[in-house]
């Protein structure tokens, strides 16, 4: 018997999304922060919210900087382990793609007490520590309240070297684009909710999930690379139209060169896709051209939120090759050049164009 079924209680069926999936819509996020007083002026904060970066930088001297971020959702999986290691990778990932190393944690804990057994909670604790222990971090504290629905995450402080620290929106015309990872993480989410998943595509899904981005710290030591961010809810087209955005730049990508999840296509075709995906192309698809005839299905594939998703990274065209070597080398076996940075943004509402 499969274990997963004989757990007594659905941590899924207690959330109404998961994952990445749950983030508010770019163009929500938008409206909410629109009328936000700008932080500032603070000689010392590199990055905050001007281009949508995935962490705060804080700058402590000459040489050294404090980069602090936080992330935290509801359950995509139902094994209590299991989601508490995809949610603390998750949020490791935001330092590693601001070039930083992390160096502490504080757990973000929300869990309906009435309908949860302790040991549950116990073991999404031990899932987080687990991976912060191979992060080599300490969870040092945290916070914890009665909530309808079962939340984690965490708060992640993480150092790094100025000249190391890698923007969003650094990259630069002529650059190549790599992705490191697979996307399908929602689309086998999907799945996943509705029993639909086979077991070899949860093992691919929890891999995928749990593999920490610290690649972004190496990378981040190369001026070769001039820019990285984290695909995660707002799919692999939202986060490139950030960096298209931020760079001032048009991305194009070619959608025949990513890689994806072995089922991913076939579940999309069958409708296994969230609601986050829906969100996402509504929010942004105005900014984007698709080929003539593109299919939704593979459209899908594009707006998929991604929960602990890989790193966007912008580099020079010569050292694309060596580079993604590099990646791979460091277990990173789904990474692929996927596009490429066409040059100043001319103005136009489209950023992102997919071949």
């Amino acid at each position: 018997m499969d274990d997963r079924t004989a757990v007594p209680l659905r941590l899924t069926s207690l959330a109404h999304g998961g994952g990445c999936g749950c983030k508010l819509a770019p163009s929500v996020l938008q409206q909410l922060l629109a009328d936000q007083p700008i932080a500032g002026p603070f000689a010392q904060l590199l990055v905050g919210t001007e281009t949508g970066d995935d962490a705060a930088v804080w700058q402590l001297d000459d040489e050294t900087c404090v980069i602090a971020t936080t992330d935290f959702f509801m359950p995509m999986v139902d094994d209590a382990f299991d989601f508490g290691r995809i949610a603390a990778t998750n949020a490791i990932s935001d330092v590693y793609a601001m070039g930083g190393k992390p160096i502490m944690a504080l757990a973000i804990l929300g869990m309906p007490i009435d309908k949860m057994p302790a040991e549950l909670v116990r073991e999404i604790l031990r899932g987080g520590s687990t991976v912060c222990a191979d992060a080599g971090i300490p969870v040092a504290g945290g916070h914890s309240i009665d909530s309808p629905e079962p939340i984690y995450g965490l708060a992640v402080i993480g150092t790094c070297p100025v000249a190391n620290i890698r923007r969003n929106s650094g990259a630069k015309p002529g650059d190549a684009l790599i992705l490191t990872k697979a996307l399908g993480v929602g689309i086998y989410a999907a799945a996943f909710k509705k029993g639909a998943l086979p077991d070899e595509a949860y093992g691919e899904l929890i891999a995928s999930t749990t593999l920490l981005n610290r690649v972004g710290a190496e990378l981040s030591r190369d001026n070769d690379v001039h820019a990285i961010t984290d695909v995660t809810g707002f799919g692999l087209l939202g986060h490139t139209l950030e960096m298209a955005r931020g760079s001032n730049a048009t991305i194009l990508l070619r959608a025949d060169d990513i890689s994806y999840f072995t089922q991913a296509a076939d579940l999309s075709q069958q409708g296994f896709v969230t609601g986050a995906s829906h969100r996402n192309w509504a929010s942004y698809g105005e900014a984007v051209v698709l080929p003539a005839g593109f299919p939704i299905w593979q459209r899908h594939l594009l707006t998929d939120p991604q929960t602990s998703g890989g790193l966007l990274i912008a580099c020079r065209p010569e050292r694309a090759k060596d580079l993604l070597e590099t990646i791979i080398d460091a277990d990173y076996p789904a990474a692929r050049i996927i596009g490429t940075v066409s040059g100043v943004d001319t103005g136009t509402s489209a950023a992102v164009h997919v071949v």
